[in-house]
């Protein structure tokens, strides 16, 4: 399973770190690609930009997305990945701090997997990561088989 990546979108360096050492915490060995805005992580899973040598082919095992992202926000992002055939079945986990009604229902409406609000304890925030984890990418069985 470590052999697949993670890609965390996230602006917030602080809530970045955070994560890294909660999967760290929970034995959780993937490589974490991390987009720092929703153009980044178009560009990544498009394979373009800074990206255009990546092959489009090799796609995450999970991505866990902001909402509330610099240039293009998550659930355009989501827009995006669902609207296109290689990304369309990404596991996509919602991980934002927004408890909005509208947010949530926007996500689910565009095919979002999850909505996971972000944990302010440290040790709650663990937890869920490790839940997340565990579920994802040990538990939860891909439309097209695992991948090794």
């Amino acid at each position: 399973m470590s052999n697949k990546v993670i890609m965390l979108v996230e602006d917030n360096p602080d809530d970045a770190l955070l994560m890294l050492d909660a999967l760290k915490a929970n034995q959780i060995g993937n490589k974490v690609v991390i987009a720092r805005n929703g153009v980044e992580a178009l560009d990544y899973l498009f394979g373009r930009g800074d990206y255009a040598e990546r092959k489009i082919a090799d796609l995450p095992i999970l991505m866990l997305l902001d909402l509330k992202l610099p240039k293009i926000d998550g659930l355009e992002v989501l827009r995006h990945i669902r609207a296109a055939e290689h990304v369309r079945f990404l596991p996509t986990v919602i991980l934002t701090s927004s408890n909005e009604d509208e947010d949530r229902i926007k996500a689910y409406s565009l095919g979002t997997n999850s909505y996971v609000r972000k944990p302010v304890d440290f040790d709650t925030f663990i937890k869920v990561a490790g839940q997340l984890g565990l579920y994802w990418l040990r538990v939860n069985e891909p439309p097209f088989g695992r991948q090794k």
